[in-house]
């Protein structure tokens, strides 16, 4: 049977589907994870935000343009949300939740709604099949924070984390140049004694690049930064969310820091990786932002010197203490976002032209016309013109180029 496994949302999510492709696969099925028609669907939905959620279930008007009969199973968080809004799609058989995604590849005869119980410890499931240069690997899952904004915790259930062995033997395994150590807190990571500092000085040799996601803002310790430092091949990226650069919204958000705490934090960073990609999210239009705390996270955003910027404009959870709120009129948030998107821009060019004339090592990823594609450890998207196998190599960075920058073989 070819079954098409589409995934939506988080770097976790498509972890997960990875995984369940490569069991599917084992159990003889053909996989796509492109969406196009096939006779069985799974789609991993999102509910990070309202937006989200509504994409997810529109997939269904999607499939059936594809193949009106084929079936789909649905999991993921926005079922684990709101179940009967899935089940009551015409085409639906199966709909799940977050918690056992590893089971679905035995419940494909299935029918009707069959959410797991939370679990208390990690779920291990299949390591994915290596397709490309990068792979994302899950080793956090659940989170204990509970911003005010945010719905996810209450759906992915509290934070638990994977056996520091069990990481290192997917990482062993892959057959890619780099590796993504990503959760939904990865900040958040213990196994038994071992933090995350912990786990990269377990890693520490490990020949593959290794790169970070998300992380929070208490995570950055000289305790972490000095074990990222002796790491042999340590992509330095750090995606640390700030949410808000006024301490009134940070405090409304319960995001437990300053705007002073994040940029020492910036500065933390630096002191140990001088050229450091330094990337955020930023949260626009939150319920209680006036214009002077939107003017401090425009301030904030350009003494921080970040690489690039994810802004999006503030989404209203039911379910979550913020939902409360009176939400700011539309307009407002879209010229907020706007303003914004122009600092951003001026981040990224700033961060482009500081990195011209540098040695710097890529993995290629792709081919684009007559460019080979790929990132930077410090995530700078290059463009090299000649034909180059995927893998690390070392460049030179020479102009902005498009949506990134143009680089030269080193040595060349």
């Amino acid at each position: 049977m070819k079954i098409c496994v589409f995934t939506l949302g988080c770097k976790v999510n498509a972890s997960e589907s990875e995984s369940l492709a490569r069991a599917l696969r084992e159990a003889g099925h053909t996989v796509t994870e492109k969406l196009e028609n096939a006779d069985l669907f799974i789609v991993n939905t999102c509910a990070v935000t309202a937006e989200a959620e509504k994409k997810s279930r529109q997939t269904a008007a999607r499939i059936r343009a594809l193949n009106p009969a084929a079936e789909i199973v649905y999991t993921g968080c926005a079922c684990q949300k709101d179940p009967a809004a899935f089940l009551k799609k015409s085409n639906a058989r199966l709909v799940t939740g977050v918690f056992d995604k590893g089971k679905i590849a035995a419940m494909l005869e299935d029918s009707g709604v069959k959410i797991a119980p939370e679990r208390k410890d990690f779920e291990e499931m299949p390591a994915p099949e290596t397709r490309r240069a990068r792979q994302y690997i899950k080793v956090q899952d659940g989170c204990d924070n509970f911003c005010s904004y945010c719905i996810i915790p209450y759906l992915r259930g509290r934070s638990r984390s994977r056996a520091k062995e069990s990481v290192k033997k997917e990482i062993d395994g892959a057959a890619c140049a780099e590796v993504v150590l990503n959760g939904i807190n990865l900040s958040a990571y213990r196994d038994k004694n071992t933090d995350l500092a912990g786990l990269m000085r377990y890693l520490a040799d490990t020949e593959k690049r290794v790169r970070l996601g998300s992380l929070e803002v208490r995570a950055i310790t000289d305790d972490l930064l000095s074990a990222l430092k002796n790491m042999r091949n340590f992509a330095p990226h750090f995606h640390l969310s700030l949410q808000s650069g006024s301490d009134k919204v940070l405090a409304a958000m319960n995001r437990r820091y300053t705007a002073e705490e994040y940029l020492e934090k910036v500065s933390l960073i630096r002191k140990y990786f001088p050229f450091a990609g330094i990337t955020t999210d930023i949260i626009v239009g939150f319920p209680a932002e006036t214009e002077a705390d939107f003017a401090e996270t425009l301030a904030l955003a350009a003494a921080a010197e970040f690489s690039d910027i994810h802004c999006f404009p503030y989404s209203p959870r039911s379910g979550t203490r913020a939902f409360a709120l009176r939400d700011l009129p539309p307009a407002v948030k879209k010229e907020r976002l706007e303003r914004l998107l122009a600092v951003k821009e001026n981040c990224r060019a700033a961060f482009a032209r500081k990195n011209f004339g540098r040695a710097e090592k890529a993995v290629i990823e792709e081919e684009d016309g007559e460019y080979f594609v790929g990132y930077t450890g410090n995530y700078l998207r290059v463009y090299v013109k000649k034909a180059l196998p995927c893998g690390e190599i070392g460049v030179i960075i020479k102009e902005t180029f498009r949506d990134g920058v143009r680089a030269e073989i080193e040595g060349e």
